[in-house]
């Protein structure tokens, strides 16, 4: 179901497995095709998007860390910002320093 191409194609398959689990009548196999129709919305999403589990930890992790880091801050927009800065893809330019892609040319 995850190697689907598209959020439809997973759908479809989640629920001919989910019938199939339904039509066995295998208790522990019932209740996990109980959990998993419960949370097909989420496992739709996880193909559309392409983001799996390992993803969102890496930035739960991140976030952790960044707030064990921030209990100095006088403000909490610091924290916020300093968050948005670690767990984005964004790169802005410091003041003084030329951009990466100068430095690239000159080298």
């Amino acid at each position: 179901m995850f190697r689907a191409r598209t959020a439809d194609k997973a759908a479809s398959l989640l629920e001919a497995w989910m019938r199939d689990a339904m039509y066995y009548r295998i208790k522990p196999l019932v209740a996990v095709e109980k959990k998993v129709r419960r949370r097909k919305a989420d496992i739709v999403a996880v193909v559309e998007l392409g983001t799996g589990n390992d993803r969102v930890e890496a930035i739960n992790n991140k976030i952790k860390v960044t707030v064990r880091m921030g209990y100095g801050f006088r403000n909490a927009d610091n924290l916020i910002e300093l968050l948005i800065l670690r767990c984005s893809d964004s790169r802005p330019t410091l003041p003084g320093r030329a951009e990466e892609s100068t430095k690239k040319k000159a080298a």
